[in-house]
């Protein structure tokens, strides 16, 4: 099953507290290892702003809000721009995903994103969420995940602590009906 471009949406049975309530877009996976961003944590530790100063950028009047996401718990150093297809830096540096968004993890972005420009839609998620071979696999049959699409509407809307909610219910899932307890029929 190809999940790269899927989102992951965690049940409420979720044990680990970094991905309770969390949508997860799947940005690479393959029987070796997947990974991911997670689309609706904000960072608490970091602002854009910020980010741009630590970085040296100098952001201009023009610079725009981005909003930046807690990605995952591995190499939460490393950050990543989750964006829509309008905007090309260098070749090498940006991975087409399934569905049109792209991924870009060089200076190039941040740089164009603190003048004003980039790309229209875009997100900045510090860490990424990692899977080792069967991993992934092992916790959507445990019943930990939910597999969906989503398309940029979701993955972009500004309202993070609305998202998980509202991915199940564009899923035909009421989150007040589900149950923590995982079961066989």
């Amino acid at each position: 099953m190809e999940l790269a471009g899927k989102v992951l949406i965690a049940m409420p049975g979720m044990e680990d507290p970094r991905f309770a309530h969390s949508v997860v877009l799947i940005c690479a996976h393959g029987p070796d290892s997947a990974m991911g961003l997670i689309i609706n944590k904000p960072s608490e530790e970091l602002d854009f702003q910020n980010l741009l100063k630590h970085l040296g950028i100098a952001p201009t009047v023009s610079a725009r809000p981005i909003s930046v996401r807690f990605g995952g718990p591995v190499e939460r150093g490393r950050g990543f721009v989750l964006h829509s297809p309008d905007w090309q830096g260098a070749e090498a540096s940006v991975m087409e995903l399934p569905g049109g968004l792209r991924l870009t993890a060089t200076l190039d972005i941040l740089e164009a994103l603190a003048r004003g420009g980039g790309p229209e839609q875009a997100l900045l998620a510090l860490g990424y969420a990692g899977w080792g071979a069967g991993q992934l696999e092992s916790e959507i049959l445990r019943n930990d995940w939910l597999i969906a699409d989503a398309g940029p509407d979701l993955i972009f809307d500004p309202a993070d602590g609305a998202k998980w909610a509202r991915a199940m219910r564009m899923n035909g899932i009421d989150p007040l009906t589900l149950s923590p307890v995982a079961g066989r029929a």
